[in-house]
């Protein structure tokens, strides 16, 4: 039988190699955007976290562009969930960034933030990391440290409600899609009931400096109860002294329709609702395709940023004022 030659087992092997790495490259590849996708890591007590960012092109020396971080949820990762939201095209026409942590497959298999586990200490740690990388951020990409906000779907909206909390003074805005309040959970059991609904948020420590809230969730979500949003913006109501709008009906297009109320303290909004009709547990108006994502709904990331930027818009007129 005739034996193969070198230069024919050379190409096997790097066929099969690039076979083999195939879903790496891929995972690293940059989403197709007219932008950077840059990797960064910063140390957590047990190892290096990985984050992306997104930058727009032509970013100008010294320029301070607004951050938003976007906090992915399970079964997805940084790229997925750029993939799935377009977040950075958004980004792009409106020139800002974006931050993506990552949540590592060996601190939950799931890829899902440990939200829940403030028992431990583990959702803490988590939420303290991801601080590293936007302070990170704001000192190697010259992010404007006074425009911050942060957004997360399911696991990510939760995660991204406890850095809100947690580090108020931060954050000016905080966008929770398809996620449970802070305060609903303390571990990993706990955590089964408050997704279903069944679990009255504690408010995690004073509110007076809580940035202010929207809610997106689908009334046909099956795996975080629709309860949860309603209980998240009335714990924002509360704690402000707010009080609760009647809710407007909307429809754009043919998109899914959707409530919209507002809970507002004399004319300031503290918390903003939107319930959307047949959205099940998956990001409105997202990329057709994309696992977690419906492309029927309203169009989540432009209502994201609409909200953050009215945010950031608010605070430097108040400091104007102040001056």
């Amino acid at each position: 039988m005739k034996q193969p030659s070198w230069s024919a087992l050379l190409n096997r092997n790097a066929a099969l190699f690039k076979r083999a790495t195939q879903p790496l490259r891929e995972r690293h590849r940059p989403p197709s955007s007219a932008g950077s996708w840059l990797m960064g890591l910063v140390m957590a007590a047990d190892g290096p976290r990985r984050y992306y960012l997104f930058r727009p092109a032509s970013v100008r020396f010294g320029e301070r562009l607004p951050l938003l971080v976007m906090l992915h949820g399970c079964h997805q990762d940084a790229k997925s969930f750029a993939a799935s939201t377009r977040m950075n095209a958004v980004a792009t026409r409106e020139r800002f960034l974006v931050l993506y942590p990552e949540q590592p497959r060996l601190c939950n298999t799931q890829g899902c933030w440990n939200w829940f586990d403030t028992q431990s200490g583990r959702a803490f740690a988590e939420a303290g990391w991801i601080m590293k990388a936007v302070d990170q951020v704001c000192m190697l990409y010259t992010a404007d440290r006074e425009r911050i906000a942060v957004a997360g779907l399911s696991a990510g909206a939760s995660m991204a409600a406890l850095l809100a909390t947690r580090y108020p003074q931060r954050f000016k805005a905080l966008v929770m899609h398809s996620g449970v309040p802070p305060g609903t959970a303390s571990s990993p059991v706990s955590a089964v009931g408050a997704m279903q609904g069944r679990r009255q948020p504690l408010p995690p420590g004073p509110a007076q400096d809580w940035p202010p809230l929207m809610v997106i969730h689908g009334d046909a979500d099956r795996v975080v109860s629709a309860r949860n949003a309603g209980s998240a913006a009335l714990m924002w109501s509360e704690a402000a002294g707010a009080h609760q709008e009647p809710a407007q009906e909307q429809r754009r297009g043919k998109r899914y329709p959707m409530r919209v109320t507002q809970f507002k303290r004399s004319r300031e909004v503290v918390a903003t609702l939107v319930e959307v009709d047949r959205l099940g547990h998956a990001w409105s108006g997202g990329a057709a395709r994309q696992r977690f994502s419906d492309a029927n709904g309203p169009d989540a990331s432009r209502m994201v940023w609409r909200f953050v930027a009215r945010q950031f818009e608010a605070k430097q007129t108040k400091i104007q004022s102040l001056r």
